[in-house]
């Protein structure tokens, strides 16, 4: 069976997208801090466990008990339509 060159390409280009979006999902997250409040709906990297499963599960934007990674020192500064980015879950306050 003969396999084109541009369908062998297609194929490793999406194995090396695949690595990529893999190698992102498990970065170096030491200089990052969690950051309640300033997620876009199913765009959360996770939650407090309380009305969310995980990642990608927010319902709202700027859930309160949804986070997202943002970088150190930066969270109490994101300015959001219903307030500024919380270092600390509501259910935790």
């Amino acid at each position: 069976m003969k396999i084109s060159n541009s369908v062998l390409a297609t194929l490793a280009l999406g194995a090396l997208t695949t690595g990529v979006a893999m190698a992102a999902d498990s970065a170096d997250t030491s200089k990052m801090e969690k950051c309640y409040g300033v997620a876009m709906a199913g765009k959360n990297d996770c939650s407090n466990g309380g009305s969310l499963s995980c990642a990608g599960s927010s319902k709202k934007d700027y859930q309160a008990d949804a986070w997202k990674y943002v970088a150190k020192g930066t969270c109490t500064t994101v300015k959001t339509p219903t307030g500024m980015g919380s270092l600390t879950s509501p259910a935790k306050k």
